[in-house]
């Protein structure tokens, strides 16, 4: 069955508005027809190469939509269930999953190199981070679909695949902020927006925004920014003279550049902690001298997807939304259709918005 997806041909090229020949779904597998999907900057980062992907591809990797149909062997879900598309499914028997650390897993990704359907023309396409959800129906793994919490309607639960899971769990599972402590956000995208909801939700007694746009403090501020501070070369000092010239208690960088990297680490008070989210290229260098290090006893951390188990944390980021505490449309800037995800491309390289979301 053909239907419309956005195909990336090779790296680097501009994404494809096509049909594409989508089989059923053969044993544990399940086919979902997509309600809606986020624009993230990760697919951003996979067409230009800064990370792996096998081409063609189908990109999107952030989505909810209904089951249609279900291979052999899944009972999970079934056809008419509403489902949140997991991108990054652990195995459960790896070292980092026997550890509990699933957003490790190492073979979380193994599903991306699979051909899942193919162009009109009959070449093989990949499904990006697994789960294609630029398209208006997409075939997964069932390890890949989670059955939408209730009380969150299908569209908005598109952004609990990704951009909230990753920005709630950065401040409560990496930098595992306080009540009463302050944290700093770098970058107002959707997973920024997202963690500064989640430093909200934490208690923070002080929640600094950072972005190069003056246009995003609205976002920022309605999202649970108490200040914002327009990114410079003075941000670190910015921010220590917002703080009792102490610095914040955690920073969260969204942003991937070494530059806010660094502003982050020296935006932090000694002791001060500091955890990396965004994902930046090789080229993006970010150096310290060694003295430093003994100084300021800071900590800088990586995170991946948020340090999050999707599986135990939708109930638990649910429970935010139907109290009010989280509001998942406050992410999206935009809702357009899949004709327009190559626009949206070119306003994140522009640093324009939050999120842009695809409403199918």
């Amino acid at each position: 069955m053909a239907v419309r997806a956005a195909v990336l041909p090779a790296i680097g090229s501009p994404l494809e508005i096509t049909g594409i020949d989508l089989p059923d779904p053969g044993p544990g597998q399940v086919r979902v027809r997509l309600a809606a999907a986020g624009v993230c900057h990760s697919d951003l980062s996979l067409s230009d190469g800064t990370m792996r992907v096998p081409v063609p591809a189908v990109l999107g990797h952030e989505g909810a939509g209904t089951v249609v149909a279900v291979g052999e062997g899944v009972t999970h879900v079934a056809p008419g269930d509403g489902v949140v598309l997991n991108w990054a499914p652990s195995c459960g028997t790896c070292h980092a999953c026997s550890l509990g650390e699933v957003w490790l897993c190492a073979n979380a990704l193994n599903g991306a190199a699979d051909v899942y359907a193919r162009t009109t023309e009959g070449a093989d396409l990949h499904p990006g981070l697994n789960v294609a959800a630029f398209a208006e129906e997409t075939v997964v793994s069932a390890a890949c679909v989670l059955p939408v919490p209730q009380g969150v309607p299908l569209t908005d639960a598109a952004l609990l695949g990704c951009a909230v899971l990753t920005g709630y769990g950065a401040v409560h599972h990496s930098a595992q902020v306080r009540p009463g402590e302050t944290v700093a956000v770098f970058g107002v995208g959707g997973v920024g927006l997202a963690a500064l909801q989640a430093a909200r939700i934490a208690g923070a007694s002080k929640i600094v925004a950072v972005d190069v746009s003056a246009e995003k403090e609205e976002l920022a501020r309605t999202a649970g920014a108490t200040d914002y501070v327009i990114a410079s070369e003075n941000t670190a000092r910015e921010i220590r003279a917002l703080t009792g010239k102490q610095g914040v208690d955690v920073a969260v960088e969204c942003a991937g550049r070494a530059v806010s990297i660094r502003a982050a680490w020296d935006s932090t008070r000694r002791g001060g902690r500091t955890t990396v989210v965004g994902i930046g290229g090789k080229d993006q260098q970010v150096t310290f001298n060694a003295l430093e290090i003994f100084h300021w006893g800071r900590t800088l951390s990586g995170c991946v997807y948020g340090n999050s188990n999707p599986a135990e944390d939708l109930p638990i980021l649910a429970e935010h939304v139907r109290a009010g505490r989280l509001d998942l449309s406050a992410l999206v800037t935009e809702r357009i259709a899949l004709d327009g995800i190559p626009a949206a491309f070119d306003n994140m390289l522009a640093g324009k918005g939050g999120r842009a979301l695809v409403v199918f």
